[in-house]
């Protein structure tokens, strides 16, 4: 049998004018998803995401999609903290759906030579029923502001890649463009530098097929001593609203602390109405783009002539997007309540602006 090439989607960790652009929608699951109707219409593709929180949006997302499947890992980084579910993943796709392809989008937050390193030994340990094929690295031209030469993060996550997809380069000047392409140059002078083009991301001739020869020699100690701490500076949290009685409260197990009796002190939303577009815009309107980076899930919405919708709200450096969904799709997503958002944000100060967006929506943070 011919070994399953594996293409990773990842971005440059870093800070960006708004905050760490890691963590923020640089369009990774848009290139991905614009791959799909590009294919052969018998090419299996599973996708193999991590996701940063406990709300499975992209994942849903996806499944709209002509995609064979969608795997998940949440709540943690798989280069690091979740360092080895990512091989019991890939083993399991390879049982269950045998595809063409596996496509593996990263968190945001996580190191390419690690998982590189990682899918050279899985290649071994299986006789090579895997193969490394290519590491994109998606950058978000409008919000990319560079970094120091001094940044050995930076710089080593920018040489274990072998393309380079420049993402929304239409929304910024010539020289903002210009000052983009510079600061990829100096972190990466010889990769190559892909334009995506809008929603109709990139030909897939250009991604697939490339052989990576990342990590084909014993070099992993690097890869491997470059920490795993870089998730530690963002906090996540869960927004619900509606909720059944059934529920009870959901714990997010990212944020890292006990709320058991600050439960107890937000209002009861039991059987609360459905918001309106205009109450989730001034709600977003609220947010501060300096400590929260990324607001992503489901809400019901009544939309005009008192129809209720379910959407998946994407929210990132103070603009948003709605998707409508699937209703069967959507509910799952939403659990029982009405809306059920995760929020990312600086550690230390997003609980507080968290609480008050959630206030705004007549919502429990937890």
């Amino acid at each position: 049998m011919k070994p399953i090439p594996i293409t990773v989607f990842t971005v440059v960790e870093g800070t960006s004018v708004n905050g760490p652009t890691g963590f923020l929608g640089s369009g990774k699951t848009t290139t991905i998803l614009s791959l799909l109707p590009q294919l052969p219409r018998d090419y299996k593709v599973v996708l193999l995401k991590n996701e940063f929180g406990d709300v499975e949006v992209d994942s849903q997302l996806a499944k709209q999609s002509s995609l064979a499947a969608v795997s998940e890992i949440l709540n943690g980084c798989m280069c690091c903290i979740l360092v080895g579910q990512m091989k019991t993943a890939l083993l399991e796709i390879q049982r269950t759906y045998n595809p063409d392809r596996i496509i593996i989008e990263t968190s945001g937050s996580a190191f390419p030579a690690t998982l590189a390193f990682q899918i050279r030994e899985l290649e071994k340990e299986t006789n090579g029923a895997f193969k490394l094929d290519a590491i994109a690295t998606v950058i978000d031209a409008e919000n990319f502001t560079g970094y120091e030469d001094t940044s050995t993060t930076a710089k080593m996550q920018a040489a274990y890649t072998d393309i380079l997809l420049i993402n929304k380069w239409e929304l910024v000047s010539e020289r903002q463009l210009d000052i983009v392409m510079d600061h990829l140059f100096t972190l990466n002078e010889s990769t190559p530098k892909i334009k995506c083009n809008g929603r109709a991301g990139v030909d897939p001739s250009l991604i697939f097929g490339l052989d990576s020869k990342l990590f084909l020699t014993s070099d992993g100690d690097s890869a491997l001593n470059i920490g795993g701490e870089h998730q530690e500076e963002v906090e996540t949290f869960t927004i619900t609203r509606g909720t059944s009685p059934s529920m009870g409260h959901i714990h997010n197990e990212s944020c890292g602390h006990t709320h058991a009796d600050e439960h107890l002190k937000q209002p009861d939303v039991t059987s609360v109405s459905v918001l309106t577009r205009a109450q989730l815009e001034k709600s977003l309107a609220s947010l501060n783009k300096e400590v929260v980076y990324r607001v992503k899930g489901f809400v019901k919405l009544t939309e005009e002539g008192g129809v209720n919708s379910i959407m998946i709200l994407n929210w990132a450096f103070g603009r948003y997007e709605l998707t409508s969904i699937d209703a069967e799709v959507g509910d799952k997503g939403l659990i029982g309540a009405n809306l059920r958002l995760t929020i990312m944000g600086e550690r230390g100060e997003v609980r507080s602006k968290g609480r008050a967006f959630s206030t705004l929506l007549g919502a429990v943070l937890s």
